[in-house]
């Protein structure tokens, strides 16, 4: 019975697992490249990353390269630098968003050849892992004190905790989104009624021309 709960608890996780986007790319040497992430406020982010250098004499990636590493460095939605670091040609990092809208995570090669003689191709493998929440000291101490069922359990909160901030975030967007609409259509209106006045405007004072025009002429 106890096995029965574990793995319902563990099919119950795996389906609000953290939220994560493996890829790969290519990259020249000493060239930046930055991925966009739109993430809430209080969130951690967990990134892993592998290098690996084209060799010409074999015509593949390589997984060694002397001398060669990996500058990471994360900007927060008002391009402030959050953290920035340098690794080897594999490493984790990790930051913690304190706003809410899309962070910049940038990576860059800490060739030692300077820019003009650096042209070797480079192939980046990125795994970002968005809610990956921390657990205090007495969680991670309960680990091996109490049953395996009541640590599950404080994972699974801490992965609900993550739910309910992306779906706060979602809903601030969404208003954000619906005050815009209601300013944008109000300037709309109020544009069109200055031009409808103005038409009017125009037309009465065309028509007071053209009468005093033809009783100057006697026409009338």
């Amino acid at each position: 019975k106890k096995m029965s709960i574990k793995k319902s608890i563990g099919f119950i996780l795996s389906s609000y697992i953290t939220l994560s986007s493996a890829m790969f790319f290519h990259m020249g040497e000493k060239e930046e490249k930055c991925i966009i992430e739109d993430i809430p406020s209080d969130i951690i982010v967990t990134g892993y990353f592998k290098m690996e250098l084209w060799d010409v004499s074999s015509q593949g990636f390589q997984n060694s390269a002397p001398n060669l590493g990996m500058t990471v460095t994360v900007r927060h939605p008002d391009s402030e630098i959050l953290m920035t670091k340098k690794y080897d040609l594999e490493g984790k990092f990790t930051f913690k968003s304190e706003s809410s809208g899309q962070h910049f995570i940038c990576l860059e090669s800490n060739s030692p050849r300077l820019a003009v003689f650096a042209g070797d191709k480079l192939r980046v493998h990125l795994d970002i892992q968005v809610g990956e929440h921390r657990l205090d000291e007495t969680a991670s101490q309960a680990q091996d004190t109490v049953k395996d069922v009541k640590y599950t359990m404080i994972q699974l909160i801490e992965q609900v905790k993550y739910i309910s901030s992306q779906q706060n975030y979602q809903r601030e967007r969404e208003e954000n989104f619906r005050q815009t609409s209601q300013d944008t259509n109000s300037s709309v209106f109020w544009w069109a009624l200055v031009q409808t006045i103005m038409l009017i405007t125009v037309g009465i004072w065309q028509m007071k021309q053209m009468k005093d025009f033809l009783i100057e002429k006697k026409l009338v």
